[in-house]
């Protein structure tokens, strides 16, 4: 198996598809599977599933294709399911407290576990037995913690400060969920969830007539 430094980032996001898909197959049926079967589940090209898997894995076996059990373990440990990773959530508004109350981020090897705020209406509460806390602790908490993710989850104008502040705090990746493009050192990765870059394509969807 590959590094998943050596793995394109098309086809990292394309694994979590493949998991979750594998995963609802009943197990005491589907002992292989082939490319071409998950591809025509997915809706995906074929010649593109064989690279994405070649490149965490073994590869199939012609007229058999993948042991399923050992692709989805091949995926997990791409992944780093295996190892969980501890993350810091910061702003426990709507979107912190959805994020918070996820359970599915267990299955990719992510637990979020522990939040700051700074409003005094959520400090102190428990959401999904994860606790809120004063946003004033998080550099100390982070650091006692060892934690190496962060979430960002504050309005914009926020963001860059406590994107600072973890990174004092020792974090190297960090989720950003909102508008801001953060300036970070160059050890220090940052994902961008801007949840409006998907609208316009909503927005501008023409069905065509048949």
């Amino acid at each position: 198996m590959k590094s998943p430094n050596s793995i394109s980032a098309a086809t990292l996001k394309r694994l979590p598809l493949y998991l979750s898909y594998l995963k609802t197959l009943p197990k005491d049926r589907t002992v292989n599977i082939s490319a071409t079967a998950i591809s025509a589940a997915l809706s995906l090209n074929a010649v593109q599933v064989r690279k994405d898997l070649a490149a965490v894995g073994k590869g199939g076996r012609p007229k058999i294709g993948y042991l399923t059990e050992e692709l989805v373990f091949d995926i997990e440990n791409c992944m780093g399911c295996k190892d969980l990773s501890y993350a810091a959530l910061v702003g426990a508004g709507n979107l912190g407290k959805a994020l918070l109350s996820c359970d599915d981020f267990g299955q990719y090897g992510l637990n979020i576990s522990v939040a700051f705020d700074k409003s005094e209406n959520n400090i102190g509460a428990t959401v999904n037995n994860k606790h809120i806390l004063s946003a004033d602790k998080l550099e100390d908490m982070c650091k006692h913690m060892n934690i190496r993710i962060g979430i960002i989850t504050v309005p914009s104008y926020e963001a860059q400060g406590v994107c600072d502040k973890l990174i004092r705090a020792g974090v190297v990746e960090i989720w950003n969920f909102t508008s801001v493009k953060l300036k970070v050192p160059q050890k220090v990765m940052v994902l961008d969830e801007h949840i409006g870059s998907s609208l316009p394509l909503l927005f501008n969807h023409k069905i065509e007539n048949n």
